[in-house]
């Protein structure tokens, strides 16, 4: 009976226990649910906007997938970009909105900030204010530590109407409003110039070292167009804002002033047609450097980047005319959110100066460095040689995608499974390697351009390997062989 007793007793008391436990948990998940972690955004680039240099940076910044903000805007008022502040997995209640107003002529560039407020529940719109940008294919915003003391600046850049590069800086002051401490406007070009900071800054124990802006505006007081001059601005503690430190003068190339006018005057293709070829590295010694080039391609809609023995291939979106030369927005054929800015500048009428924003929202390593001077291919004698063969043909062969007929034209037909594609084609030979380049109709030439080597199979057939073609080096794609055998040829 006691033995009964006590298995009682403890069955009654684990019930109880497991009683407690179910309820208690119901009672703190109704009361206080667990919040769920905010899945890290995806990382695009909405419109035209966008760099974000790692450098100096107090957070991550992510963008959207699409144009949604957290409070609506107001009725004329047109989404350009949005940032959200990230850190680590954590997206915080904090997002600027880069905005324009439809009523306005101008198109000038606003900046909006929405906040998550603890006391409401809900986001307000704290604060905005208007840019020194209106060019929207131009625009980057992104965030930074410009000031050294872990407060985030906020940097629009991009151009005017006027085709002047600018650049707006806000700090973010007390009551979770901004202040404007830089407002720019320059008929050359805007860099932050960065310094490495201490290791005790980067461990947060001390502040660090101010970020100078610098601007390349025309020297109006020289006859030559090229020279320029330097201006740098300093951040001032006292005024909280960006003012001028020194002007040095910067003396360019003597060129034949008429030639140069020609290729500035602004004539939409004249300078896209003038760099509209190869360009060899110049290194700081002043040798030329072949491993390291740019492929300017108008026509086609692409710039190929080749350094460190691999080759980039971007897609040519946009260009404005500068006092000096061009500004291009370019994206990467293969990884979407990978941007690139190139601000080119004549040095002579064989040379440009370049300088590249990187717009990579993925941690990508870049290891080439496209800041620089390039010369004209035509000056050196480049690693391989094009030459072309006979270029066009007038044969149908039959292969594993259909019968394909090359017109002498130079243009084919695939027919398969009832349905004809067309296209372009070109054999040509680069070194001791035949290739041919296919191009598909009515489809982006520059994603669905692809090229293969040319090998003969017996005197009857063809066989197809496809590469990746670069100015030193053919990569092959490690594809499946394609056989062509000959049906007819004329």
């Amino acid at each position: 009976m006691k033995k009964s007793y006590i298995g009682f007793s403890i069955g009654v008391t684990v019930c109880i226990l497991i009683i407690i436990a179910l309820v208690s948990g119901f009672w703190e998940h109704f009361f206080y649910p667990k919040t769920q972690e905010q899945p890290r955004t995806k990382i695009i680039t909405p419109g035209e906007t966008g760099f974000s240099p790692d450098s100096g940076t107090t957070g991550q910044t992510a963008r959207e997938e699409n144009l949604n903000t957290k409070v609506a805007m107001e009725d004329g008022e047109t989404v350009i970009a949005v940032l959200n502040q990230e850190q680590g997995r954590e997206v915080l209640g904090e997002q600027i909105v880069a905005y324009r107003r439809q009523d306005e002529i101008e198109n000038q560039l606003y900046i909006a900030y929405i906040k998550y407020d603890e006391k409401s529940r809900e986001y307000k719109r704290l604060w905005n204010a208007p840019t020194a940008a209106s060019r929207v294919e131009t625009v980057s915003l992104f965030i930074q530590d410009l000031i050294g003391d872990r407060n985030d600046c906020l940097i629009v850049t991009g151009m005017n109407n006027h085709n002047e590069h600018t650049m707006t800086v806000f700090r973010l002051g007390q009551g979770q409003a901004f202040s404007r401490i830089a407002d720019l406007r320059i008929e050359g070009s805007i860099i932050i110039q960065e310094t490495a900071r201490s290791l005790a800054y980067q461990q947060g124990i001390t502040k660090g070292q101010s970020f100078a802006i610098v601007a390349y505006g025309h020297d109006a007081s020289s006859e030559n167009i090229l020279d320029q001059l330097e201006s740098t601005y300093v951040f001032n503690p006292v005024s909280e804002q960006y003012e001028l430190s020194k002007i040095t003068k910067i003396p360019g190339s003597q060129i034949e002033q008429r030639r140069l006018r020609e290729l500035l005057s602004g004539v939409p293709g004249v300078f896209e047609n003038f760099i509209n070829d190869l360009w060899y590295y110049v290194s700081p010694q002043g040798t030329l450097d072949s491993r390291q080039y740019l492929y300017f391609n108008h026509a086609g809609k692409e710039i190929i980047f080749f350094g460190d023995e691999s080759q980039q291939v971007f897609q040519w979106q946009n260009s404005t005319r500068t006092r000096y030369g061009l500004y291009i927005s370019s994206q990467n054929i293969s990884i979407s959110t990978l941007r690139r800015f190139i601000d080119i500048e004549l040095e002579s009428l064989d040379s440009i100066r370049l300088r590249v924003f990187e717009d990579v929202r993925l941690k990508i390593t870049v290891s080439a460095t496209w800041d620089g001077s390039y010369r004209r291919a035509g000056t050196a004698k480049p690693a391989i040689q094009q030459q072309p063969i006979k270029p066009a043909i007038a044969a149908v062969y039959d292969s594993s995608w259909g019968r394909l007929h090359f017109h002498s034209s130079g243009e084919y037909t695939l027919h398969s499974g009832g349905t004809a594609k067309k296209g372009h084609y070109v054999f040509f030979k680069v070194g001791e390697y035949d290739l041919l380049e296919l191009r598909p109709e009515n489809e982006d030439p520059v994603k669905n351009r692809t090229v293969y080597r040319v090998e003969a199979a017996g005197n009857t057939a063809l066989s197809l390997s496809r590469v990746r073609l670069g100015a030193a080096v053919i990569q092959d794609m490690l594809e499946g062989q394609v056989t062509l055998t000959l049906v007819s040829s004329e």
